[in-house]
């Protein structure tokens, strides 16, 4: 096929992702869409993978996208003709210790709770379903009869073709070289074979979808990892149909085909591939290529294979493969918008889920760059969960090789990454230390957990309580009955200046940011269903001046965000100023006092009033004081030249020994927002939910006539008996653990699923919240006239239903 001059959609890649995206194109949009792949479709690393297809995920939203690709790859074959080598055979995952077999309890309750039926099952029913394994270890299996594997070279071609049907041009053969930009626009791919003008391109180069990002000035932080398995010759005695088997405690899986078995696994020593090639390139010229077998790496698999299975010991190799797959540094794949390009978009970095994910992955990418936002809550793959940091390659490949390494170990709550750190501190670092202090890193800043009494403490993870339950149970009371300073200079920080700052921001917030200088907003930002993109301060220090103020993990996706909505010839220039202060939170009953002590401003109620900021001076310093709280108690967040933040600190210590004042970690705020009830974005709010399912419509501006986006959804749920509410619970059953995603019973019938949990030290109970769910609406009277229990682990334990928070301070007593 000649290539085209001109396309709507350009998509670079002909592996699974691109090809499926650009039969959604075609097929849901009727969009004029050209797919380029610089050698075949397929020859990257599509042709090469495993082929498993698993479905679960710990968010609801990536497991509905991995539903999506079994439903389409049931189906593809009599809508193209062409077989995808499609077998539902399900999944059994094996459990060697207790620990594994608490994460399956726990998973399978996830399961129910998404509306899918993964059961767990004896080593005697193993033994029944895979005759030739070795059972004698096993604790138990979970069985998840949905799962099953396929062709991935069938799949993609079947893909291409129906994208052809639907209109859609693919042409190989065709490098992309480069883009010519206009500002942050692409107008023009530039190819082997000429330049092809285009309104939106969408990356799912595979492992060079870094390199083709790069051309437009895009990080794509993924690394190629040599990944290994085998097939074997025919095994005597395996069924055709026999389940694919994934062993993670031995780190290997298995699944059938053509009688013999493909067995592959995942090493805690994986093996990057860099080259010799500028800053580690993949090379252009590797179509259908491998590198050469590694046995020597291998053999640990095999051991372990052989083990599990030990009719493999008489068993010969048919083929080993050993080609590269695109890891990230997080473990979880690469969708969406990028952030320096206005009209890019990115699908890759499948961490060999691709075949898995590329069904519902190409459906979400296209109605992603249709729409120009996200068609559910797709954060967790989310490129713009990124920042600066990860365009350091040494560091992408190092944290890459640990999460590679993590693939299937067990998944304890509330684990840290231990490789690239610290990355990045704040000046308190050392201070901090010194306390005792534990640290966990959020976007590759070092942040202190909690506290150990005496020093030299460090996370032991378990599934049960975990060993600093009861130090940050001390730090948490702490807060509630004296004061507490929190070190949060992660928090991401942007001003946006000019005389049409505050015209940006009315139509951006979906709360009222138009008041007057002195005043703060806690704001949402909607999309247009409705749903709740983002979650912010907003304080207003001068008429053509605001400070804005986000958590550490969403600092590129908001200020992308904003950014992206500003009308174009607006005054209006926003910056990220998140490196030029440091943040402390003053927090507790004593707060007042502490602060009085190390200013002469005046910080009484009636001069500076909740939902105020100010500038004041304190140890010789002008420090931005935003009096709001995130744990429910009497204090100001103390916004400082970063240079003086120990200046400010130490000030704060010194005058708050009267007070016994302490430093708190990120654990103890938890457990103190989980009492007051307040909301995580990412959690218990997100684009899929609205302001008024979340219990948060008193800050939506609709009594006002002020557009802004999402009006028109939020104003449609006036009136309207909202499908599901946002809804707290207690347990009082101190053995139980509670970590999100645990089933809700109401009546003993299912209606939706905790989005967070934890413990409440001051209430002396476990606290989890959730939606609940109901088709004809959730009415006070439907919530209060149920009785309700959760599933935590596969267990059903008793749950009391709470609307209004557990903690108030003001009335000082706690509800539970």
């Amino acid at each position: 096929m000649a290539l085209p001059t001109h396309a709507h959609y350009v998509v670079i890649g002909g592996g699974i992702i691109g090809c499926s995206t650009a039969y959604h194109l075609a097929k849901d949009h009727k969009a004029d869409v050209l797919l380029l792949e610089q050698g075949q479709l397929t020859s990257g690393s599509t042709w090469h993978a495993a082929g498993l297809v698993g479905q679960l995920r710990s968010s609801a939203s990536i497991t509905r996208v991995l539903k999506y690709s079994v439903d389409l790859y049931k189906g593809l074959e009599a809508e193209t003709g062409l077989a995808t080598g499609w077998k539902m055979t399900g999944c059994l995952r094996l459990a060697t210790n207790q620990d594994r077999w608490t994460e399956f309890k726990r998973l399978a309750t996830t399961a129910k709770s998404f509306g899918m039926d993964m059961q767990l099952i004896s080593p005697a029913e193993v033994k029944r379903m895979w005759p030739l394994m070795d059972v004698s270890d096993l604790v138990g299996a979970s069985w998840l009869p949905t799962d099953g594997q396929a062709s991935p070279s069938d799949i993609t071609q079947s893909l291409a073709k129906g994208a052809r049907m639907h209109g859609a041009k693919i042409v190989e053969g065709v490098r992309v070289t480069g883009f010519e930009m206009d500002g942050s626009r692409i107008v023009k791919v530039k190819t082997t074979q000429g330049d092809i003008a285009c309104d939106t391109v969408i990356n799912c180069a595979g492992q060079w979808a870094r390199q083709v990002g790069a051309m437009a000035g895009i990080n794509v932080p993924l690394q190629p990892v040599k990944h290994q398995y085998i097939i074997t010759e025919k095994v005597a005695g395996l069924a055709s149909d026999a389940p694919t088997i994934r062993d993670p405690d031995r780190r290997i899986y298995f699944k059938e085909e053509v009688g013999g078995l493909v067995m592959g696994g995942y090493e805690p020593n994986p093996q990057a591939w860099t080259t010799g090639l500028a800053g580690g390139d993949v090379p252009d010229e590797w179509e259908f290529r491998l590198f050469d077998d590694d046995f020597d790496h291998f053999e640990q698999h095999m051991t372990q294979a052989m083990i599990r299975i030990p009719e493999l010991e008489n068993v010969g190799v048919k083929q080993m493969i050993n080609g590269p797959e695109s890891f990230t540094p997080d473990g979880n794949f690469i969708l969406g918008s990028a952030p320096e390009c206005a009209n890019m978009f990115v699908g890759a970095g499948f961490n060999a889920f691709g075949i898995a994910s590329g069904g519902g992955a190409g459906w979400v990418l296209a109605q992603w760059a249709v729409d120009g936002e996200a068609p559910l809550d797709l954060w967790t793959v989310d490129i713009r969960r990124f920042s600066g940091l990860h365009r350091d390659r040494d560091w992408v490949r190092e944290r890459t090789l640990e999460a590679y390494g993590k693939h299937y170990t067990i998944g304890y709550p509330h684990e840290e990454y231990d490789s690239g750190r610290p990355a990045i501190v704040s000046p308190l670092y050392e201070r901090l230390k010194a306390h005792g202090a534990v640290f966990g890193s959020k976007l590759g800043w070092e942040r202190p957990n909690w506290f150990a009494p005496e020093g030299g403490g460090k996370d032991v993870y378990s599934m049960g309580r975990q060993n600093w339950f009861d130090a940050v149970g001390r730090e948490h009371a702490h807060v509630r009955d004296k004061v507490g300073v929190f070190d949060q200079s992660s928090f991401a920080k942007y001003q946006l200046r000019g005389k049409d700052a505050q015209k940006a921001l009315d139509w951006i917030c979906a709360n009222d940011v138009a008041k007057p200088a002195g005043r703060l907003t806690y704001t949402q930002l909607l999309n247009t269903r409705g749903g709740i993109e983002s979650d912010l301060t907003v304080a207003r220090l001068a008429d053509d001046l605001f400070y804005i103020v986000t958590g550490t993990g969403f600092r590129t996706h908001d200020l992308g965000w904003i950014a992206d909505h500003i009308d174009a010839g607006l005054d209006a220039t926003l910056s990220d100023v998140t490196e030029q202060f440091g943040t402390l939170s003053l927090m507790g009953p004593e707060a007042r006092r502490v602060l009085e002590k190390v200013t002469a401003a005046d910080v009484s109620n009636v001069a500076f009033p909740f939902g105020h900021v100010r500038e004041i001076d304190i140890a010789g310093h002008l420090v931005r004081a935003l009096r709001v709280t995130y744990v429910g108690e009497l204090g100001w967040e103390l916004h400082i030249p970063i240079n003086a933040t120990g200046d400010v600190f130490d000030a704060l210590m010194q005058a708050g020994k009267p007070y016994d004042i302490r430093p708190v970690g990120y654990r103890a705020l938890e457990s103190l927002r989980l009492e007051k009830g307040y909301r995580a974005w990412g959690s218990d709010i997100t684009p899929n939910d609205t302001p008024f399912e979340a219990g948060l419509g008193w800050a939506v501006k609709l009594k006002k006539d002020t557009d802004f986006l999402g009006r028109k959804a939020a104003q449609a749920a006036i009136g309207q008996q909202p499908a599901k509410r946002f809804a707290g619970f207690t347990v009082d059953d101190p053995n139980v653990v509670l970590v999100g995603r645990e089933t809700i019973l109401r009546d003993g019938v299912p209606v939706g699923y905790l989005t967070s949990g934890g413990y409440g030290y001051t209430v002396g109970k476990n606290i989890g919240y959730g939606y609940v769910r109901h088709d004809g609406g959730v009415s006070d009277a439907f919530l209060h006239s149920g009785t309700y229990k959760l599933v935590v682990a596969m267990e059903t334990v008793a749950a009391t239903l709470h609307m209004e928070p557990l903690y108030d301070p003001k009335a000082e007593r706690v509800k539970a």
